[in-house]
């Protein structure tokens, strides 16, 4: 090999290797981008914290009723407060930072919309554990009617316009502060739960149920029952 050859060898080689550890090093940026994309779809906001991502979750524990400030955009007492307020009666870990766990349960999980209604999947999966809690033990028809009352509820001027809104609405569900709360959402219920959502109410329109056998409470029974399936009435 003259040594003209060698070289244009030794140049095609270095060459060829600046090209591999060039595609590696931009690859690995790719790859690290992406894994921070990932890493940052749930961001952690807490006391300091400042931004959009604060402005949403200020807007919706107002909506709430949890937060009485300005929505500023900045995670400070006021707004650790409201979060921990919130989180307790959620029965989650109420230690006023707003994780993965607290922006699912407030609906601000930022998953994509499931289906052409617009709800989230934070949303189908936290209408089921309602249902799953609420529902246990009845016919199917029963576990979407109850789903139902939540979206029509939703639909309503009188309440949240959201589902984590009416479901964590002060006093509108017990079963969120008691154990059923925390037990495996049934698959039944995830069932119910699109159903709903794609436009089933066997409710009649209710935006209001109740067991009579457990309620004792006068409003209750003094609502105009459209509608009763298994041990649940639906009412206006």
């Amino acid at each position: 090999m003259t040594v003209y050859k060698a070289f244009r060898n030794f140049i095609a080689v270095t060459v060829a290797l600046a090209v591999l550890i060039g595609g590696a090093a931009i690859g690995g940026i790719a790859y690290l981008a992406i894994t921070d994309r990932q890493q940052t779809s749930y961001a952690v906001s807490k006391l300091g914290s400042s931004g959009e991502e604060v402005k949403s979750i200020q807007r919706k524990l107002s909506s709430l009723g949890y937060y009485k400030g300005s929505v500023d955009g900045i995670y400070g007492q006021a707004t650790k407060s409201a979060v921990t307020s919130f989180q307790r009666n959620c029965g989650i870990t109420a230690d006023g930072i707003c994780g993965k766990q607290t922006l699912l349960y407030l609906g601000l999980s930022g998953s994509s919309t499931s289906n052409s209604t617009g709800y989230s999947d934070s949303d189908v999966e936290l209408l089921a554990k309602v249902i799953s809690a609420e529902a246990r033990g009845e016919s199917y028809e029963g576990q979407v009617a109850v789903g139902a009352v939540i979206l029509n509820r939703v639909k309503h001027p009188s309440f949240p316009d959201s589902i984590s809104g009416v479901v964590y609405q002060n006093g509108a569900f017990s079963c969120v502060n008691d154990s059923n709360w925390y037990a495996a959402v049934a698959d039944s219920a995830r069932r119910a739960a699109i159903d709903a959502i794609n436009g089933w109410d066997p409710s009649g329109g209710a935006i209001y149920y109740f067991n009579a056998g457990k309620t004792n409470d006068a409003y209750m029974h003094s609502r105009p029952v459209v509608k009763v399936i298994g041990n649940h009435k639906f009412c206006m």
